[in-house]
């Protein structure tokens, strides 16, 4: 079985904010896999598909500087070791247009990773971060929680394809080979 967990913020005044990639990201999956997101359980929304083995999408209903309790909760119910979890999530150093694949490392100052290390006990986990720029300018507050402008959009829809038409491999393959294939993109010019 597999985990792939999308980090974002419930509630419509949070819809398509840069800090909700993660949830657009697996909604996009979902749709792909005709899966509707309709259980809950440890206050996560998930919804579940059969390739190879199993597969449950999970978008935790907690904030994302809460997420960690929601993983965490999920790994242990379903006896899941830690290489099969995926996180994907929003990153303010990578710019928009652009992914890069990791299979550890630090939270690099994201709150939803502090909070899933806090609660897993480790940073071994595997991860999807998605560009979402910085704005210098803004308050980092303001700017994770402010949406793309029209040719950021474009950018997004871009990544969201390439990362839905990739991510069949994550359970295909072993993590260094995905990760080596897909390690880093631009996706866009």
């Amino acid at each position: 079985m597999k985990l792939i967990v999308g980090l974002g913020n419930p509630g419509r005044e949070y819809e398509k904010t840069r800090h909700n990639l993660g949830f657009s990201i697996i909604d996009e999956i979902a749709k792909e896999k005709n899966v509707t997101l309709n259980k809950k359980k440890f206050n996560g929304l998930y919804g579940e598909f059969h390739e190879e083995e199993k597969i449950i999408l999970l978008k935790p209903q907690s904030y994302v500087n809460n997420s960690g309790k929601v993983v965490a909760n999920f790994v242990d119910y379903f006896n899941l070791d830690l290489k099969d979890l995926l996180i994907i999530y929003d990153d303010y150093y990578l710019e928009v247009g652009s992914y890069k694949i990791k299979a550890s490392g630090s939270s690099a100052g994201h709150n939803g990773l502090k909070s899933i290390e806090k609660y897993l006990g480790t940073q071994e986990y595997q991860r999807i971060k998605v560009g979402i720029s910085r704005d210098m300018q803004m308050l980092l507050p303001d700017y994770v929680l402010s949406k793309f402008n029209k040719e950021e959009q474009k950018k997004v829809e871009k990544v969201k394809k390439e990362i839905v038409g990739f991510i069949d491999n994550f359970w295909k393959k072993e993590f260094s080979d995905f990760m080596s294939q897909y390690s880093q993109k631009k996706v866009v010019d």
